[in-house]
């Protein structure tokens, strides 16, 4: 199970990442942004592993001897492609406004790879709703601490988390690949 706290945090790196930029540039709100942020990101980020562990199941059967290799590469290219947006800048910089709308878009964009990452699930050998569960909880506390960070430090430690983020999910790839 300690993999999937762990997982569960490399997942999160995403949204808190743009959640200290949120908070940052919005820091008047805290407190409603804080729980808008922890929510929307909370919520996708928990169903989304789910729909990758479940199509992960689905075709399991004919890939089952390279099921390891497959969680790996995914791992592997979530966690490059974190690395790789550490260095960009954020997107929340072009927020003037956040909406249910913006939120939602947010939210999307930063669960595709905690649907990916599911299929992972498939190898840990883990109840995936529980895992799910986890992660959603997990991303919703670390959002809502995003947004007061944010707020209060401004967005040092935005890049920094993602990249945190993509290291573990390197990690656990080669966990998966080899043990």
């Amino acid at each position: 199970m300690i993999e999937v706290v762990i997982l569960a945090i490399a997942l999160s790196m995403d949204a808190f990442a743009v959640s200290i930029g949120l908070g940052a540039k919005h820091n008047k709100k805290t407190v409603s942004l804080g729980f808008m942020s922890a929510a929307y990101f909370g919520i996708f980020q928990g169903v989304m592993p789910l729909i990758g562990y479940l199509g992960g199941r689905g075709v399991l059967g004919w890939i089952d001897s390279y099921a390891p290799l497959i969680a790996f590469v995914l791992l592997l290219l979530i966690g490059i492609k974190m690395i790789y947006e550490s260095f960009q800048e954020g997107i929340e910089e072009d927020i003037s406004k956040v909406t249910h709308r913006v939120m939602l878009m947010l939210a999307i964009a930063t669960s595709i790879d905690a649907m990916a990452a599911g299929f992972s699930l498939t190898v840990l050998n883990v109840n995936a709703f529980i895992a799910s569960f986890i992660i959603g909880c997990v991303t919703f506390l670390f959002s809502w601490l995003g947004v007061i960070i944010g707020a209060r430090s401004g967005s040092y430690l935005e890049s920094k988390a993602e990249l945190l983020g993509g290291i573990i999910l390197i990690l656990i790839g080669i966990k998966v690949l080899f043990i």
